[in-house]
């Protein structure tokens, strides 16, 4: 009888135990798809204002004391926003450091007064405007499928039928670019500097989100279209970060494919999933939860869970794998210490595609900000690839363009 009743107690204590695993189970499975939810959420929504993280510890005349931190120490230019972004102001190199400050150069007050105690945070933009290179620009309305766009117009000494069009990256807006135009100037080509959907400048989109380029695209081609309308022939597209990925999008899917002439990428993105896998090793994601966070990136629930009107075709945004498809010159520039990007797409695209891709890549430099940590080598690179396409693909629009009795501007 004893025998029974133990019996009796082990199989409700099994019964018991089953039930405590298949609850934690099925907990396990409910936090695991709301969190690959969540980060598919995160990608593709527009974020708010940057965070700033540092603090001011005391201004000289010309040096700055701030607290110390991944930002603070980065060797090289910076903007430094400060009085929770009310306030801007050129920072240069680090003079020295401690444990908890570091004093670096004060290059320039542009806004506001800077304080100790003024919370503040870097950024890769050091120009605001083409007016801060001392480019003479206007400012035009790029009239996109959304509505009008604003964008910056740096044209030339004289007109010219090259031009290039810059596409900032993902949370930022057209200053990102300003560190290239005068490069572009410099070789005769005149430069339009756009906004695009959710950056806080153009119109948003019925859904508020990222397409992560493939949605982007279409505002681009509407500067592709304003360009063409005011002389432009060949045109040469640079993109940053995601607005890399917007470019070869554009690249892919315009009606006027045959006047790319070449593509100029910064930090870009190659290949979307290397930057899902990247961000979720960072946060300690589990594998699976990354994959199922693509999978809801990629579902045709993805209106309900996550906000975007139609899924995203993330194969479509891998040139690696697409790699063949591309036709046209590129200057691939992109640095090792990107910990937002990864540069290893970068450095397989350069592999597969020798022929069209120039690659330089950088060290220590963080995201977009190569020109910070280096602007010589960056700014020349780009001057250097200009030229050289005067004398290699840009020859044969060269020729078209002879026989329409225009000429190639001079590089």
């Amino acid at each position: 009888m004893q025998r029974d009743n133990s019996f009796r107690a082990l199989a409700r204590f099994a019964g018991v135990l089953v039930l405590v695993v298949s609850a934690v189970a099925t907990i396990g499975l409910v936090v695991s798809a709301a969190l690959s939810v969540l980060i598919a959420r995160r990608l593709v929504t527009p974020p708010g204002r940057a965070a700033s993280d540092l603090r001011i510890l005391a201004v000289g005349e010309s040096t700055i004391v701030l607290s110390s931190g991944v930002q603070s120490l980065a060797p090289g230019r910076y903007s430094l926003w400060f009085a929770d972004g009310s306030g801007h102001a050129q920072i240069g190199n680090v003079i020295s450091s401690g444990n908890r400050w570091v004093t670096r150069e004060l290059i320039q007050i542009t806004r506001g007064v800077p304080k100790a105690g003024d919370n503040a945070r870097t950024s890769g933009w050091f120009y605001l405007t083409p007016r801060d290179l001392g480019l003479a620009y206007s400012d035009v309305v790029i009239e996109t499928e959304l509505g009008p766009a604003p964008a910056w117009l740096v044209p030339t000494a004289r007109p010219t039928t090259t031009w290039a069009i810059h596409v900032h990256g993902r949370g930022v807006q057209k200053p990102e670019t300003v560190r290239a135009l005068q490069e572009f100037h410099d070789a005769g080509i005149t430069s339009l500097a756009i906004s695009y959907r959710n950056d806080t400048e153009a119109p948003n989109s019925a859904d508020q989100r990222y397409g992560l380029g493939s949605t982007e695209y279409r505002d681009v081609e509407a500067a592709l279209d304003y360009a063409r309308t005011h002389g432009a022939e060949r045109i040469v597209l640079m993109g940053w970060s995601m607005g890399g990925a917007t470019v070869l999008q554009t690249l892919m899917r315009t009606e006027h494919r045959d006047q790319i002439v070449g593509l100029v990428l910064d930090s870009p993105v190659v290949a979307w999933g290397p930057t899902l896998e990247l961000h979720g090793d960072l946060n300690r994601i589990p594998t699976p939860i990354q994959l199922a966070a693509r999978i809801v990136l990629e579902s045709e629930q993805s209106a309900f869970l996550i906000g975007t009107q139609r899924p995203l075709d993330l194969a479509s945004m891998n040139f690696i794998d697409r790699a063949a498809e591309l036709d046209c010159p590129i200057l691939l520039l992109h640095s090792s210490g990107d910990a937002y990007v990864p540069v290893e797409p970068s450095r397989a695209l350069a592999e597969l595609r020798p022929d069209i891709v120039t690659y330089e890549e950088f060290e220590i430099a963080g995201h977009t900000r190569l020109w910070n940590y280096d602007s010589e080598r960056w700014l020349g690179a780009i001057r250097g690839w200009l030229s050289e396409q005067l004398t290699s693909p840009l020859s044969a629009a060269a020729s078209s363009d002879s026989d329409r009795g225009g000429a190639l501007p001079t590089l």
